[in-house]
């Protein structure tokens, strides 16, 4: 491991300060379940190792004008147990549990798997497919973004040096959405997954209204399945528009073919899965 400056700010405006006059060789640390292991194999020192494992803006899952506010800095145990999550996005319980190992989820964070960025991250489709915000702060202030605008490719987000992912937002129209995800790995636990997916929908007189399937592992980020969607908006509920919708979803995603699995696996799972995610939410949705 290379020397370098380690700081811990006590305020978000200290470390946008701390970010801004050491960019471009500074690091943000939260929880550090990828970035403490990169950090021992690195060949450079990153210069400067800001901490915001503390930082009181970065923490917190609140009721908001918005909608459902989680900070950056909440970890994925934290959101298993939360009460407003299990109320208003019961979805993203189901998620977290499927994150790396316990000592995984009590400390690894929300924020830190999102800027992290890899393309089978388990947080991604569920927000996606609430139509998550996220929140960036920076020298010239607060900007507010989709989630979808933040990703841009494997481990790269719309994300400055100098700039600080504070929180994401749930739109209050998305509480409480009929949501599923599943996950599918070489094992139960522990695994990056092949594929993993989330579907929320809204079901109104026997019709599907407002879907969103979301699939991560698939493509250079987690994406949407827009053409998916548009083929069940205001469509009679029925296994033959879910089985469509599967089908369409296949040609919307490219999955690469390696030695975890092949490209026509991936192309089977991802119909599988658009059609489990759909099904359940349908089924969520009856029962409400």
């Amino acid at each position: 491991m290379k020397p370098f400056e380690f700081v811990k700010p006590d305020s978000q405006e200290a470390v946008v300060a701390v970010l801004s006059a050491h960019s471009p060789n500074v690091r943000i640390l939260a929880g550090g379940t990828d970035y403490l292991v990169e950090l021992k194999h690195v060949n450079q020192s990153p210069g400067t190792v800001v901490d915001v494992s503390q930082l009181p803006e970065l923490k917190g899952i609140e009721e908001v004008d918005e909608g459902l506010r989680i900070g950056a800095g909440v970890t994925h145990t934290e959101i298993m147990c939360h009460p407003l999550i299990e109320k208003h996005v019961p979805a993203m319980i189901h998620a977290a549990h499927t994150i790396g190992a316990v000592q995984t989820r009590n400390l690894g964070t929300l924020g830190g798997n999102l800027v992290t960025c890899v393309p089978s991250m388990d947080s991604g489709p569920t927000l996606i497919a609430l139509d998550a915000q996220v929140t960036v702060a920076g020298p010239d202030g607060a900007r507010r973004m989709p989630l979808t605008e933040f990703f841009l490719g494997p481990r790269k987000t719309i994300l400055e040096p100098h700039e600080l992912l504070i929180d994401i937002v749930i739109p209050k129209y998305n509480l409480g959405k009929p949501t599923k995800f599943y996950k599918f790995g070489l094992r139960k636990g522990q695994a990056l997954a092949l594929v993993n997916a989330a579907s929320s929908l809204w079901v109104e007189n026997g019709r599907f209204k407002d879907v969103r399937i979301s699939l991560g592992a698939v493509a250079p980020v987690v994406i949407r399945c827009l053409k998916a969607e548009e083929s069940l908006e205001g469509q009679p509920i029925s296994p033959e528009a879910i089985q469509e919708a599967g089908r369409i979803a296949v040609t919307e995603a490219k999955p690469i073919d390696d030695f975890r699995a092949s490209r026509e696996y991936r192309n089977d799972l991802i119909n599988v899965l658009t059609r489990r995610t759909l099904q359940g939410a349908v089924e969520i949705a009856n029962q409400s």
